[in-house]
């Protein structure tokens, strides 16, 4: 027995946008005589449907979010001008977050029921825990510093 089913995307969905979205919240610390900036606080709250593990869904969120600190305060491709190759190439080099550098993370998801996405009302989930993260945390350094860096990752010669 054979079965077969052809949908046809309905017209009045497609006027409707269907994305998941998030709001993102750092608290920094910065210590001038040290030159440390730490992000000691993180909370952010997205809705994207219905969730239908929350448990992975809520690691992907507190990845993401770590991946955003990372790009922040961290991460940056060094290139020699003269050979235009990347000379931090190997994690010896190139920096990322470790358990040390990040302390507490509040992620959750905010319930929300949109009939319209989809049969089930799920979105997707991969990015939005780290779209607005290193905005987040640069808007809390100027907070903390007054100053506006505009370009990362937020350094300490930048700050100074």
């Amino acid at each position: 027995m054979a079965a077969q089913e052809r949908i046809q995307p309905d017209k009045e969905i497609e006027k409707c946008a269907h994305y998941s979205f998030g709001a993102h919240f750092a608290e920094v610390q910065f210590d001038p005589e040290v030159g440390e900036l730490r992000v000691t606080r993180y909370v952010g709250a997205f809705a994207a449907g219905r969730i239908i593990n929350p448990k992975t869904a809520h690691s992907q969120l507190i990845g993401g979010i770590i991946w955003g600190i990372g790009m922040a305060l961290l991460e940056q491709s060094v290139v020699d001008p003269h050979l235009g190759r990347i000379v931090n190439s190997d994690l010896a080099e190139y920096l990322v977050p470790t358990n040390a550098d990040i302390h507490p993370i509040d992620a959750f998801f905010i319930e929300e029921e949109d009939p319209r996405v989809n049969r089930i009302g799920t979105k997707g989930i991969g990015e939005i825990g780290t779209v607005g993260a290193a905005a987040a945390i640069a808007n809390a350094v100027y907070h903390a510093t007054g100053k506006r860096i505009r370009d990362l990752p937020i350094t300490i010669d930048k700050l100074l």
